[in-house]
């Protein structure tokens, strides 16, 4: 199975420097998600389940049957509950509740490198050399900020560079929570070492912040000014019981937890709900192992149904919780892949069509927008940008997708050029 994750990677500054962690006497305290000072006003929250490495269009939600079997593959496509929509057979449970979110079978990109895809989906703008847009996330927690205490943006259960606040600037990045697939379970972030109480680390931070002051009167850095406001923030987290309550996933029944698997996307969704319901206002699953150029079929049997479960455990969940009506679901990937099948057995990187699925905030189930032509390899019916999806995310949260912000002297659009999808909306 092909399902190694990659190196988290962070830009620039370590932990260390970011935090001077030797000085404050945590064991670094990782907080880049914290998010704006003023509380938004909207209640529109999202999950994201990030299929990391490309989702093949024809072995999820765009089986083509009648294809040839170097196309098809051996996988077969089975009905759903909309009459004359059929998912690949790996997604029985999403085939039964096809009625609860929508299908965008035509979505299209000209980016095939991983990195530049990822800007380009996690951002609904097209990646530049000179600076990186904001994600989906950093726009959010830009614009709304933070509820109960709690950082806005969050990842499920390592981040990766497309994923962060760009040109915002790393109070806006995401908090990463670890993987909650492992038995024991915590976020060293909201948890202090053995023998540092929170007073002796809040007066050690206070020793620290007077010197950053001291320095920044010299210096004048902005650098300086964001970390003193990023102390501040981890204190407020690491002493917040709603925060430790909202990650402590172990508190949810069993019958729970195996409903949505015991995976890491399936407890990272779960996790998620959590985040959600306790006040986060994104939070990124990443589902890692889908850039399939071998063992296509193999890898996808293992991680497919994985994704399956987890994806409609998360829709019923949300809506048994009322949850369901203020949380846009969305699951998206780097792009497709190939729809003729490699000499390896595998699928490699394909931009030109590819699918995404979205659910709740309004959005209408039980809809299939766009089609591929016979080898899903290409659009033939209402075509969707990146720009597009983009839009729809940023309208479906009830933020202004036309907003401009400036960067590097020089005004910049949240998202340029794309049109909401407004067939979602019915």
């Amino acid at each position: 199975m092909l399902n190694v994750r990659p190196p988290f990677r962070r830009r620039g500054r370590s932990r260390r420097d970011f935090l001077k962690a030797g000085a404050l006497g945590f064991s670094g305290l990782h907080l880049p998600g914290l998010l704006a000072a003023e509380q938004g006003s909207s209640e529109r929250s999202c999950i994201v389940i990030f299929q990391a490495g490309g989702a093949s269009q024809l072995d999820t939600f765009d089986p083509k049957p009648d294809a040839v079997a170097d196309i098809r593959g051996s996988i077969k496509a089975i009905p759903t509950a909309i009459p004359g929509v059929r998912f690949s057979e790996l997604l029985p449970r999403s085939a039964k509740a096809a009625k609860s979110f929508s299908v965008i079978r035509s979505m299209h990109s000209d980016e095939a490198i991983h990195e530049r895809a990822r800007q380009y989906v996690f951002s609904g703008t097209k990646p530049r050399n000179e600076v990186l847009q904001p994600s989906f996330g950093a726009t959010v927690a830009r614009e709304r900020g933070q509820r109960n205490g709690l950082p806005p943006f969050v990842a499920i259960p390592t981040a990766d560079l497309s994923a962060e606040a760009g040109f915002l600037g790393p109070t806006y990045d995401p908090f990463v929570s670890g993987d909650p697939n492992t038995d024991d379970f915590s976020v060293k972030d909201l948890t202090l070492p053995g023998g540092v109480n929170l007073g002796e680390a809040r007066s050690r931070a206070d020793l620290l912040g007077a010197l950053d002051r001291e320095f920044q009167a010299v210096t004048h850095s902005p650098l300086i000014s964001s970390m003193d406001e990023f102390h501040q923030k981890a204190f407020d987290l690491i002493s917040s019981p709603v925060a430790k309550d909202a990650f402590d996933i172990a508190a949810e029944p069993d019958g729970v937890r195996d409903a949505y698997g015991r995976t890491t996307v399936g407890q990272g969704a779960l996790l998620a709900r959590r985040l959600i319901e306790a006040g986060v206002r994104l939070a990124t699953v990443f589902h890692w192992g889908y850039d399939t150029h071998v063992r296509n079929e193999a890898t996808n049997k293992d991680l497919v149904p994985e994704f399956d479960r987890a994806f409609t455990a998360l829709l019923e969940d949300l809506e048994q919780r009322g949850l369901l009506q203020t949380t846009l679901v969305l699951v998206i990937g780097d792009f497709g892949r190939t729809p003729k099948i490699n000499f390896s057995g595998g699928r490699d990187h394909w931009p030109s069509a590819f699918s995404v699925a979205l659910a709740g905030a309004g959005i209408q189930g039980g809809t299939v927008i766009g089609a591929t032509d016979k080898h899903a390899a290409h659009p033939v019916d209402r075509p969707v940008t990146v720009e597009d999806l983009g839009a729809t995310v940023y309208e479906a949260l009830g933020i202004d997708y036309r907003k401009t912000y400036h960067a590097n002297g020089r005004p910049i659009a949240i998202n340029k050029e794309g049109h909401s999808v407004r067939e979602l909306w019915g």
